[in-house]
């Protein structure tokens, strides 16, 4: 198990937390890496930063399959609430290794040290998120693994890795935005069911969201401020460019335009799809 002193830099210790296979181990190192670079006692980059994999770390268990494969199930049954828990839980730990994979990846680009802070921020709270969401798994005796899962998440980032503008397009400004959309009715449901344990995790997971859709949609806009393009319009070509799929209503227009993310960036896609 890695310890504090191997992390020689803020892109050191997040390629560490994508590399470590134990999900705690990530998880901690994830949170550990943020919090000594709030503190300023981390350089950005050293020369003993490991190499940065294609694929993060993983445990032998949950079996990935294609998104059509995954099952769905009713959540007026415990059964099917554990489905919908473990999806979150996967989701989540991918969120935890995309944003720690924006900040190593991109760790050269020229963008100010605040780029960095936003997203260890987001990888702080992802992995707070994938730790609840699992202690609550565990509450109904189940675990994370135990279900198979989806590899959507991980080749929409890999699909961007040479492109910060369009990382920041496709993963905060449409997989997270996604979030802001079904939540609120799921949310809504765990209550129905008189889960109450579950929906309160995850309204923590929906409140943070909109901070971090909030952050991909300011340096979005950054970036395109400094290159002198129109935000919406370059939104709508990096999405057909390297997006798979539309993108679905409904949408949660009040949250996402309090993240910044105005329907003139989105409306226009809905029935976009490139394959």
């Amino acid at each position: 198990m890695a310890d504090e002193f191997a992390i020689t830099s803020l892109r050191g210790g997040a390629t560490g937390a994508i590399l470590s296979a134990d999900l705690d181990t990530k998880t901690r190192l994830a949170q550990e890496t943020a919090t000594r670079w709030f503190e300023r006692r981390l350089s950005l980059r050293s020369p003993l930063d490991p190499p940065l994999p294609d694929r993060p770390g993983r445990p032998a268990k949950p079996e990935l399959v294609p998104p059509k494969a995954v099952a769905k199930r009713s959540l007026h049954t415990q059964q099917g609430r554990i489905a919908l828990l473990h999806s979150i839980a996967h989701i989540e730990l991918n969120a935890v290794d995309l944003a720690l994979d924006i900040v190593a990846r991109f760790a050269t680009e020229p963008v100010p040290n605040s780029f960095f802070d936003g997203w260890m921020q987001v990888a702080f709270e992802e992995a707070k998120h994938f730790r609840m969401v699992r202690a609550r798994l565990n509450d109904m005796r189940a675990d994370y693994g135990d279900m198979p899962a989806h590899d959507g998440l991980w080749q929409a980032a890999h699909s961007t890795r040479n492109d910060l503008t369009a990382r920041l397009a496709v993963v905060p400004l449409i997989l997270e935005a996604r979030g802001l959309d079904v939540t609120p009715s799921l949310q809504a449901k765990m209550r129905e069911t008189g889960d109450l344990e579950s929906a309160a995790v995850l309204d923590v997971i929906y409140n943070d969201e909109k901070g971090h859709v909030a952050i991909g949609a300011k340096w979005f806009r950054f970036l395109c401020a400094r290159e002198r393009k129109d935000p919406a319009a370059t939104f709508q070509q990096l999405v057909r460019a390297n997006f798979r799929g539309s993108l679905k209503a409904p949408f949660n227009d009040v949250a996402r335009a309090e993240a910044g993310l105005t329907p003139s960036f989105y409306r226009s896609l809905t029935s976009t799809s490139n394959g």
